[in-house]
């Protein structure tokens, strides 16, 4: 998944990562994080512990990841890089960026 926070601004730091969800869907977890549904313009989950905004979607193939243009890196987590750059974005030759 794509997960950007929205907590500092528009733009703010952004991972591609593995989550898992609750069996509604609405709850997202990554690593020590939980992550609920709200209904923002700029957001569309907020974490549950410190209340900051993320915005959280499945990765792109076109990797435009952010919810707002911009060519601030996103981090891909070393767990996620192969299948990323195999899988989604069709770019094989790619597997060991570790940024977009």
């Amino acid at each position: 998944m794509y997960i950007e926070s929205k907590a500092e601004s528009l733009n703010g730091p952004a991972r591609i990562c593995r989550v898992t969800f609750s069996k509604t869907g609405l709850t997202v977890y990554y690593r020590e994080q939980t992550f609920l549904r709200t209904n923002g313009f700029k957001a569309n989950y907020f974490d549950a512990e410190s209340h900051n905004e993320y915005w959280i979607s499945g990765p792109r193939r076109d990797g435009q990841d952010r919810l707002y243009v911009s060519n601030i890196p996103v981090e891909i987590d070393e767990d996620v890089r192969e299948e990323y750059w195999s899988e989604i974005r069709k770019q094989p030759g790619n597997k060991k960026r570790r940024t977009t």
